[in-house]
């Protein structure tokens, strides 16, 4: 019997995930460009980071995708004392039986938010960017593999720096993409002001869109988007440049390529297209590589900051050509 996932088309995503974020936005109120970053990430079956001041819906954000998608969702709230084992869960002893019973942590759901990511110890913190990478976690000698979908939206304040434990360039790089929601305009605050007088309450029902078969079966759709060797060497002639970069001491790895490529597809199926362009790299690009460099001290004495470096880079690589109607037609076709 066919599945979602083999009938699922690039059109089909592109409308589900037009109601997907239409739905979500009903409670984060004038965020879409932010919120179509993030679902594209999420398409690309990778882990989002989201980093800003309180107060700006990241939690909000993550609850609504999971309802929204009708996703397991567990929540843990990253603290100084948490141990690897409260998070990847434990085996205990089952006098009944005398055998070794696997308790399964927080990690087990189809979206988890890691709130205050960057509060955890880091053998903590290592522990679940391991789950994350391998989409597995191991308990006394056995491997339990996590559910799929399994994705991760973390979150950090930037601002606050007493008692955390700041996540490793090397960890960072775990993540897809690394995002700033940013604080809402003045209208669209007004709106979300006048939409909580209107329901009363603070919580917000949210209808179910997708399910976790329909989510795969869309990142699935995301993979089979076209990819031209002009976009793949644009995408690395980015990734080289930041290498390059004066201010930086070390570039984006090939992993930040990868990125690029991977959020770049998703960002074309939510468009309804079948094939990237170049525009799709470059929109994606500072939330897929900004996080992945690091700067020399004296960009920092300067007040140039890694999106800085990545913004210069987009200005001086060249874009290659568009495609011309007929290699549309035959990507579309193909």
């Amino acid at each position: 019997m066919a599945t979602a996932e083999d009938v699922l088309t690039v059109s089909g995503v592109a409308a589900l995930g037009s109601a997907i974020l239409d739905e979500v936005e009903r409670a984060v109120v004038g965020k879409r460009d932010v919120l179509t970053l993030i679902l594209a990430g999420l398409l690309a079956d990778g882990h989002v980071l989201l980093e800003d001041v309180p107060g700006v819906a990241k939690t909000l954000t993550a609850r609504s995708f999971a309802q929204v998608a009708r996703l397991g969702f567990n929540r843990i709230q990253f603290t100084p004392d948490l141990i690897p084992s409260d998070v990847t869960g434990s085996a205990f002893l089952d006098r009944e039986s005398g055998r070794l019973i696997f308790q399964p942590g927080p990690l087990f759901a189809n979206l988890v938010l890691g709130d205050e990511i960057n509060r955890a110890p880091p053998k903590t913190q290592a522990a679940v960017l391991e789950a994350m990478e391998e989409r597995q976690v191991t308990a006394d000698g056995v491997t339990h593999q996590l559910p799929r979908p399994f994705l991760v939206l973390a979150t950090q304040n930037p601002l606050e720096s007493e008692g955390t434990y700041p996540l490793p360039e090397a960890q960072l790089d775990r993540f897809l993409l690394k995002i700033s929601i940013g604080y809402p305009s003045r209208a669209d605050e007004v709106e979300l002001l006048r939409r909580r007088l209107q329901r009363r309450s603070d919580a917000v029902t949210l209808r179910e869109i997708v399910d976790g078969d329909e989510v795969r079966a869309m990142q699935a759709a995301v993979e089979t988007v076209h990819v031209g060797d002009d976009v793949l060497e644009y995408a690395v002639a980015l990734v080289d440049a930041t290498r390059k970069a004066e201010a930086c001491e070390a570039g984006a790895s090939p992993r930040g390529s990868l990125a690029l490529v991977k959020v770049g597809r998703a960002s074309a199926a939510l468009q309804g297209r079948t094939y990237v362009m170049p525009q799709d790299v470059k929109d994606v690009a500072v939330a897929a590589l900004a996080h992945r460099l690091v700067l020399r001290p004296e960009a920092w004495v300067r007040g140039v900051g890694a999106a800085d470096v990545v913004r210069r880079v987009l200005s001086e690589v060249a874009v290659p050509p568009p495609l011309t109607d007929a290699d549309r037609s035959l990507v579309a076709g193909g």
